[in-house]
């Protein structure tokens, strides 16, 4: 990265400075070239005249006045129009104040629109060269008029061009911008389109065999007395339906496995079973825990899971943000057809899970529970600390795994 490319930003970010820097060339430019004579006998000649203090007065000015060319671009051009006019008129021979009016017009016609650009560089030539030609001092037909209606028209061209591919340049950056969006909707589609096939695959393969493994269990338990052979066959074709179904289903799952996916686990998922041996690695942690478990009975499936992984995010939490000192208390209590889950601690620090209830963990928290038909709520405590609870619905969930209560 070259320098130029490190210091525009800061440019960008402070328009002044390089506005004042160019003022501040023009003016030299100005004051140089006043000192030049355009008559001389072989040409021009340099150091055969000297600006007068009302000259070099109206330089200044119309140089000071380029330093708000980018923020006020119109009223830039009137007021170094007006200058040049007054040392086009009264000035004898004129010095370049007009070299100003012709950096002013170049910065409205690469801020502005074509038509205006057209209308206020028609309106400055004019004006500046019908100055020159009738209140100047040399006559009508001289060259310096020709220059002054040259400067100004390139100077209308050169901002207009300059605005036209800036124009050109903004419009493939936006294009290019909407068909990286557009690549990236269609990535998104793609994959949405994709996992719906995918879904609809499993449903089929799942559908399928379960309706098999469900006539053919009912096949069997209709003749099991009576017909053994029949049953035995029954349950013959169970055990193949469901090994096609697993089947179907690994080879479907292993399709959208990357290389360099771990292996599955092979362990069962954890539990309340084995909660001490979590309350241990904590307290080895450095965080106090204890206990109060009133039922051991074992829950379901998914609860049993859920209050494992409950208790664990919010201990988690609080060795993380509870502060130096904390202690931790876990609860698991039966209540009627629910369990509570219980975890409050008495920590100084900024709370559980950054302190506002927020975090991503808390919501894990609620998302998991919820989906069992639970409810999960956490919040500080009165004199410290922080409390969270989780309220699993026992009964419910054996019902949707036993299948009792449905049609």
């Amino acid at each position: 990265m070259t320098l130029i490319d490190r210091a525009r930003p800061w440019l960008r970010a402070h328009p002044l400075v390089p506005d004042a820097a160019l003022a501040l060339g023009v003016l030299i430019c100005m004051v140089l070239g006043s000192f030049a004579d355009p008559h001389g006998p072989s040409g021009p000649t340099f150091g055969t005249r000297t600006p007068g203090l009302r000259s070099l007065v109206l330089m200044t000015l119309a140089a000071a006045v380029l330093v708000l060319r980018r923020r006020r671009p119109m009223a830039t051009l009137a007021c170094s129009s007006a200058l040049a006019m007054v040392e086009l008129s009264l000035g004898d021979p004129p010095a370049p104040v007009a070299m100003s009016a012709v950096v002013a017009l170049y910065t409205v016609a690469a801020h502005t629109d074509r038509p205006t650009t057209y209308r206020v560089g028609v309106l400055t030539i004019v004006v500046l060269t019908g100055t020159a030609m009738l209140l100047g001092t040399p006559p009508w037909y001289s060259q310096e008029h020709l220059g002054i209606f040259a400067w100004t028209g390139m100077a209308a061209a050169a901002g207009d061009a300059v605005r036209s591919r800036r124009a050109f340049i903004d419009a493939i950056r936006e294009r290019a911008e909407r068909a990286e969006h557009g690549r990236e909707e269609e990535a998104r589609r793609r994959v949405a389109e994709e996992r719906l096939r995918i879904a609809r695959e499993l449903h089929d393969v799942v559908a399928h065999h379960i309706a098999l493994v469900n006539v053919q269990a009912g096949v069997a338990a209709h003749v099991m007395d009576r017909r053994p052979d029949q049953a035995k066959e029954a349950l013959a074709h169970v055990r193949e339906a469901s090994r096609s179904a697993l089947n179907e289903l690994r080879s479907t799952v292993g399709l959208l496995r990357q290389s360099g996916d771990p292996a599955a686990p092979t362990e069962p998922a954890p539990g309340l079973a084995v909660l001490d041996d979590l309350l241990a690695g904590f307290r080895r942690a450095g965080l106090p825990v204890e206990l109060a478990r009133t039922d051991d009975a074992p829950l379901p499936a998914s609860v049993d899971l859920a209050a494992y992984r409950v208790i664990q995010e919010a201990l988690t939490n609080v060795h993380k943000h509870a502060g130096p000192g904390a202690r931790a208390e876990v609860s698991v209590v039966r209540v009627g057809p629910n369990t509570e889950i219980t975890v409050i601690d008495n920590g100084t620090g900024t709370g559980t899970a950054g302190g506002g209830g927020g975090g991503h963990g808390l919501l894990g928290m609620r998302e998991r529970v919820t989906a069992l038909g639970g409810s999960c709520t956490a919040g500080p405590r009165y004199g410290g600390g922080f409390r969270v609870q989780a309220i699993l619905p026992v009964k419910a969930a054996e019902t949707g795994a036993t299948g009792e209560g449905t049609p």
